[in-house]
């Protein structure tokens, strides 16, 4: 695998389509620190990391409208691939859906959402947009 970071979305955009309530990821720590992020920012219902194996995963409960039954995950974007890395600064960090979404970005001071690396003055690798 090339981008686990693709995969992780991937897995999580699959389950989604297809209705699932949980998604079971291998685990590393920037999955970690994507999945509570997702999880703050009320993307999805609650999370739970396995120490099973020499990797360990993580069972990600989906969140899900209780009437409509739309995902509160409409989709997940990957941005920085290995292949063609994306970078911002803070003046030209990106703003989802004119801030509707959240960018998740890789800083010095580790993974937080775009706003927060613009209060904290921080540029980094874009990783992905979620909406």
């Amino acid at each position: 695998m090339t981008d686990p970071i693709a995969d992780f979305l991937t897995r999580i955009r699959n389950a989604v389509k297809a209705g699932h309530k949980v998604v079971e990821i291998p685990a590393s720590n920037t999955k970690k620190e994507i999945t509570r992020i997702l999880h703050e920012k009320g993307y999805i219902l609650s999370y739970k990391f396995m120490e099973e194996g020499p990797q360990g995963s993580i069972k990600i409960a989906l969140k899900y409208h209780p009437e409509t039954k739309r995902s509160a995950i409409k989709d997940l974007k990957r941005v920085s691939t290995p292949g063609l890395r994306r970078y911002a600064g803070v003046d030209t960090m990106p703003s989802v859906l004119n801030g509707l979404g959240v960018a998740i970005v890789s800083t010095s001071k580790g993974l937080m959402t775009d706003k927060e690396a613009r209060l904290q003055n921080v540029g980094g690798e874009v990783l992905c947009y979620v909406y």
